[in-house]
């Protein structure tokens, strides 16, 4: 399971991700290995303009699958967050957190274009596959 963030799927909609990622994405999607989680479709939500736009995103998304969350979730991110606290970086937004545990609870990865998620990697004991978009600082 490959864990959706906004960073990645914002990129995809703006049509700035690279032609061989879309095709994984593409390849992900009818696989069923690429998922949604609630702080994910918080965040897709909070972008739309307008009832409609919300609308068309949220059945856009539903064809994905979901990971819930769960209480073995909220430890996880609750834990990462103090393990970053430890190092100076509690202040990661939450959204991504979540998203973290749930990839780490899932034993899946995170499709991103966010270095929080390296940073959550090195500093946290959640473990998942961080899989950038495309190469960091080249969109």
């Amino acid at each position: 399971m490959l864990l959706l963030d906004h960073s990645a799927w914002s990129r995809l909609l703006a049509d700035q991700a690279p032609p061989h990622r879309e095709n994984d994405v593409l390849d992900w999607i009818d696989d069923g290995t690429l998922a949604t989680c609630s702080p994910f479709l918080l965040e897709a939500g909070f972008s739309a303009f307008d009832a409609a736009e919300h609308s068309e995103e949220m059945q856009r998304l539903e064809r994905l699958s979901h990971f819930p969350i769960n209480e073995a979730v909220e430890r996880a991110a609750l834990r990462a967050q103090f393990d970053l606290a430890r190092v100076g970086h509690h202040r990661l937004p939450p959204a991504d957190l979540m998203i973290a545990a749930c990839a780490h609870v899932a034993g899946g990865g995170v499709l991103h274009y966010d270095r929080d998620f390296d940073l959550i990697l090195e500093h946290t004991s959640l473990s998942f596959e961080s899989v950038w978009l495309a190469e960091p600082g080249t969109l």
